[in-house]
Order: structure tokens, then sequence, then C-alpha cells
């Protein structure tokens, strides 16, 4: 099938499960009734994404507070308890941070749970989301040996670990999120690029690296202002990309100033496109949505188009968010009917 639909990762939660409208939502239930509450909200995840005609469902991330922390929620060797305020991705904002103390371990499975739940309740191929490692070693402080590679690669392994565990669970896409991976140029091809093969090595299942400029929060909103009228920073990584063994490359495409000529950059790599913007509450039309693709396909064949979100969906208002996931699958009906 031309154009298989997705999403970026996250949804917005429950406003049963957890606060509405949040990034970082407080859950709103306790003990073995969150547990069973996170469970619940992965079906209905599934069940809004099927109904919108999305092809490849995930678990909406309906388990984690935040990407990057749901993991470390499960990693030994980390205080969380006495956080330290750092600047992240290259201080483009500042957060409070927990503190890398000792050597990382994996507690035991991290998304187990809603992985195995969410595919004995789908006959759709099945993706669960990671953070990556470069990404993760940006997000905490380092206070046992100061060496963020290192710390990466460690890190890597430990991803790794529970990628394998996931595709054993039956998940055909195991995607990392990366969007360090915009804002270290230099970086990427020297030691990012390797510290996610890292995270895959071994694995047979369909692998992808979501890059991206954010969330629609106001401080991304305003980094991505500052940038230019066109966001050509990807010329430094494309290439390396390409010749990567990663087997999809997720980035933005609707309302990006990235030009979409750099696509040709990353060979032949299976392009996973947004062709719904997150920064906005306006709800694209499919006519929209089938002109993105069509955009795009002057730069990657049709066969290697793979249609989504631009990032998470997580901090959206449910409604919205619920509408943009009709729109993608809608909009990927009508570029099948007049480009297939």
């Amino acid at each position: 099938m031309l154009f298989p639909t997705t999403v970026a990762g996250s949804l917005p939660k429950p406003s049963w499960l957890a606060e509405p409208d949040k990034l970082w939502p407080q859950w709103r239930l306790q003990g073995a009734d969150l547990a069973q509450g996170k469970l619940d909200a992965t079906l209905l995840a599934i069940k809004l994404q099927e109904d919108a005609g999305i092809d490849i469902v995930c678990d909406g991330e309906m388990s984690r507070q935040h990407f990057v922390h749901g993991f470390l929620e499960f990693v030994d060797g980390i205080d969380t308890e006495h956080k330290v305020e750092m600047g992240i991705r290259a201080n483009r904002y500042k957060a409070m941070v927990p503190q890398v103390r000792g050597a990382l371990t994996l507690k035991g499975r991290v998304h187990q749970l809603e992985a195995r739940h969410a595919r004995a309740h789908t006959t759709r191929q099945l993706k669960i989301t990671l953070p990556g490692p470069m990404t993760i070693s940006d997000t905490v402080a380092d206070a046992h040996d100061g060496d963020k590679v290192k710390m990466a690669f460690a890190f890597a392994d430990l991803l790794n670990k529970e990628a394998r565990a996931l595709e054993a669970d039956g998940v055909d896409v195991i995607q990392f999120d990366e969007p360090a991976f915009n804002v270290f140029m230099d970086e990427v091809p020297t030691w990012g690029i390797e510290a996610l093969h890292r995270a895959i090595d071994g694995l047979t299942c369909t692998t992808a690296v979501h890059i991206c400029y954010g969330y629609g929060i106001k401080a991304n909103i305003d980094w991505k202002n500052s940038l230019g009228s066109e966001w050509t920073q990807y010329e430094k990584i494309f290439p390396a990309l390409g010749k990567s063994k990663i087997g999809q490359v997720s980035l933005e495409a609707i309302n990006s100033r990235v030009p979409l000529k750099l696509l040709s950059l990353l060979g032949d790599k299976d392009v996973l496109i947004g062709v719904i913007d997150v920064a906005t509450d306006t709800v694209e039309t499919p006519e929209q949505v089938a002109q993105v693709i069509a955009d795009v396909m002057k730069f990657v064949p049709k066969e290697r188009i793979v249609c989504g979100t631009n990032c998470g969906m997580a901090p959206m208002h449910r409604a919205i968010a619920e509408a943009k996931l009709v729109a993608l699958g809608a909009g990927a009906r009508l570029a099948r009917q007049r480009f297939g």
C-alpha cells in the first residue's frame, strides 16, 4: 500500500488518566488503578487510530509521563530525587533533570505491559517508540564520570536490550526519538549515529529515527522563529543518515521551513514525513495532506513515503488531536487515489 500512515509517537492522554493539555501531566490515578488505567488508555489510543484509518498504530505513549523520563524510570544509577537545573538542546531551554550517579542498568522491562497489551488487541502493524541515546544523554546531568559520549553508549546498550525484547513481544516498528539530532549537527555523524547503531544492533524489525524541531510548545516555537526563513541544518546530517543502518527517517514536512529538496540526501531510506502540524490547533484538510505528499514525491519515490505527524501530540487538546488523526487517514487515502 502506498503512503501508509502512522503517528510520531505520543497522543493526548484521557483526562481521567492525567491532566489534559500538558506536556508534563500529573497522573490522576494511583497504584493498581494507575497501572490498569494506562492499559485502558492504550486500548483507547489504538481504537482512535484504527477508526481514523491509521495503518501503523502505536501505544500513544499512554504509560509515560514524558518520552525520555518514561524510560529513565526503569534505569538504576540515576538519582531522580535530587534534580538539578540544566540547559538542554544546546541551552534552548532549561529543565530540572535527574543525575547519573553510578553504573547504568535496567531494573527490568520498560514497555512490556503496554506493548503486549497493544499487540493482543490489534492486527495492524504496531510501533513502539524509545528515546534515542544522544537525546537521553542531553536530558540528564552526568555526575558519574563526566563523559557524555560514554554515557550515551551506555544508554544505547540499555535501549538495545529493551528493543530486542519489544521485537520478541511482536512489535513491528521500533522508533528512536532523537530531537537532539537537529541541535548537535557536528556530533551526529561522528558519534550520534554510531550510538543509534548500538541501540538497533541485532534487530530484524523495521527501525526508525525521528528527528524534529520539537513539540508545539512556546519554547520550541520561539526557537524555530529564530532560525531564519529556510532551515538547511539537515544538510550536515542527512548524508550520514542516508548511509546508516536505520530503516526509516522521520521528520516534519507540513508548515516546515526545511527545504524538501534535502530529502534527496537520505538516499534509499524510507522517509516518514510529517503531514500533520502539531504546533497549530488548525485541523488540516485531506486536500492539504495530499498536497504535502505530492510535494515530497518530487524528491522521494512514492513507494518510500510513510505519512505521519510532525512530532508527538501529547500536549495537544484531545478533540483537536483526534480530528487531526482523521485528516491524516483521509489525506493519505486521497493521495492513493490520485497517485496510486
